[in-house]
């Protein structure tokens, strides 16, 4: 980001075109130019690319496999099982209940119950 010398107004980016591009910042409010680099080929602006929204693991594989977490007796839905290991996340806002999630202690299912 460039300022204008003469005001302190930002530099905006402007661009000639012609058989070579012309790159210049060029100030808003006094038409101050600050010239750039002739170049042969066209001036690209590039558009910001946003980072993708990585997905939240609960709990990955690795800590699955140790066994350290509080259990509970809860049926699991798929084989009937009366205990499941039990933790809580806070998925949603701050002023909202935490998410209650379950893994079964025998076949490994995880479900939730919101609070």
């Amino acid at each position: 980001m460039e300022f204008c010398p003469k005001c302190g107004m930002r530099l905006v980016l402007s661009v000639k075109e012609k058989k070579s591009s012309r790159v210049s910042l060029k100030c808003p409010n006094c038409n101050y130019v600050l010239r750039g680099k002739k170049t042969s080929q066209p001036a690209l602006v590039k558009p910001t690319e946003k980072p993708s929204k990585e997905s939240i693991i609960i709990i990955g594989e690795k800590e699955a496999k140790l066994k350290t977490l509080p259990t509970q007796k809860a049926q699991c839905p798929k084989c009937g099982n009366m205990e499941a290991y039990v933790w809580m996340v806070q998925t949603r806002g701050a002023d909202e209940s935490s998410t209650q999630f379950f893994r079964c202690t025998k076949c490994g299912m995880t479900w939730r119950e919101y609070s």
